[in-house]
């Protein structure tokens, strides 16, 4: 539960959560956002894939449904956590899902991997997911060249916050 929001939960993300989390992004740049090795449209079995080669697969419940999903993509055991495949359904957006998933993504970092930094990757045309993280804590630290799927250079800001007890 969330003390912000008595309807948000969060639990460890299960094969049958996949079928709705494929829905989550509305088109390529979304997706892309989210997870840049997909390709459009996000099927369950890229998802699956995602999953097993990641860790902490999580997703947030808004009123029991599942509303958003995360997960670390690279994780180094009392060093850092960095979150990937990080979306929230259309009809959950401007609930507070995104952050308080984040949020409990910082918690399992801290935890289970005694993670002391979360980075975050963003894409410069994601405004809104820099600006959310920049709200969060998180600070840039790099900016490096990307190539979109069009073939157009992008910008992949990278950003971290430190993990506090």
């Amino acid at each position: 539960m969330s003390a912000a929001n008595p309807h948000l939960q969060y639990r460890t993300a299960i094969a049958e959560d996949l079928h709705e989390v494929v829905r989550f992004p509305q088109d390529a740049d979304e997706l892309f956002f989210a997870y840049p090795k997909a390709s459009w449209p996000l099927t369950v079995g890229q998802l699956a894939a995602a999953m097993a080669e990641r860790r902490g697969s999580t997703v947030a419940l808004l009123d029991g449904k599942v509303a958003g999903f995360a997960n670390f993509y690279q994780w180094q055991h009392g060093e850092f956590c960095a979150l990937g495949n990080m979306m929230v359904a259309l009809w959950a957006r401007g609930h507070g899902v995104a952050q308080f998933l984040i949020e409990a993504m910082e918690r399992q970092a801290r935890e289970q991997y005694k993670a002391k930094l979360m980075k975050v990757s963003c894409f410069n045309a994601n405004a809104g997911g820099l600006l959310l993280y920049t709200r969060l804590g998180y600070q840039p630290r790099a900016i490096v060249e990307r190539i979109s799927p069009e073939g157009r250079r992008i910008a992949l800001v990278q950003m971290d916050k430190t993990l506090t007890d």
